[in-house]
């Protein structure tokens, strides 16, 4: 994939402003929306079990986050998901925390068996979790230690959930289970921020409701979210994270199709692990 057609899906998220709807934790919410407003998509959070069916219905792509479940939440997932699926919309599934706990791994377990994901987006020892693959650590939500290799995680991981898996970290990497690609791009600050993870996943829907490829819709979304961090840190230097946050937010609005083709890095790997 070229970085060419990462500014072209950036153009026409922002010419059709696709409705993404969104049932995430509640640690990001408002982060979550005001970024999908500033690259030019329209979010909506509904949650409600008496709603998301119908909303799930209205939207261009649905978001399921599990950073802060409860039965309730779990329930209301399978709804939309299954909502969106008889209307062939996109779903997404970020598996945030997924080995913390028991009651998170279900939950997971459930939404994949239960509803078609277009794409899991999470750090190494989420989507580890997610196949019980040893090698990867994680500490509450976050990923500890990268002791494997990503790329035929990713690959193996699209294999055994038959969808698109993106795997971020300081490399970050996409796969259908054939092609893998790698990003190159983004900054350390991303990891500074609590909901940075949560909002690129819903970036990655924006793209995903415009692109007719789950994989190459992942990998521009990647490089362009990447190259607005980048951005971002340029006018933050010696701030620090909370600086950073916002200028990321604005990063969101003004990167462009020209930034991307000029910054983004994209290469693609090719190997039979996995």
């Amino acid at each position: 994939m070229k970085t060419s057609y990462a500014s072209y899906l950036l153009e026409k998220v922002r010419a059709e402003n696709p409705l993404v709807h969104n049932i995430t934790n509640q640690v990001v919410t408002n982060f979550t929306a005001n970024g999908l407003l500033a690259l030019g998509a329209s979010p909506v959070m509904a949650n409600a079990k008496e709603e998301v069916a119908e909303m799930a219905q209205l939207a261009d792509a649905l978001v399921l986050n599990i950073g802060t479940l409860t039965k309730e939440t779990v329930e209301a997932m399978i709804l939309a998901g299954q909502a969106a699926n008889e209307k062939g919309v996109p779903v997404l599934l970020d598996p945030v925390g997924v080995g913390a706990t028991t009651f998170r791994k279900n939950a997971a377990k459930q939404l994949l068996e239960q509803v078609n994901i277009s794409v899991v987006r999470g750090n190494a020892a989420e989507v580890a979790h997610l196949l019980g693959v040893d090698g990867w650590e994680s500490k509450g939500v976050d990923a500890k230690a990268a002791n494997g290799d990503a790329a035929a995680l990713a690959k193996q991981a699209s294999i055994a959930l038959q969808t698109v898996v993106v795997i971020t970290g300081k490399v970050d990497v996409v796969s259908d289970g054939g092609e893998v690609l790698s990003i190159h791009n983004g900054h350390e600050w991303l990891t500074k921020v609590t909901g940075t993870g949560c909002l690129l996943t819903s970036v990655i829907g924006a793209f995903c409701a415009v692109g007719e490829q789950p994989l190459h819709a992942s990998a521009a979304a990647l490089l362009f979210y990447g190259v607005a961090a980048e951005r971002a840190a340029q006018h933050t230097k010696n701030k620090g994270p909370g600086t950073f946050q916002i200028e990321l937010l604005n990063a969101l609005s003004h990167t462009n199709g020209d930034d991307v083709v000029t910054l983004g890095k994209i290469g693609g790997i090719s190997h039979d692990k996995g």
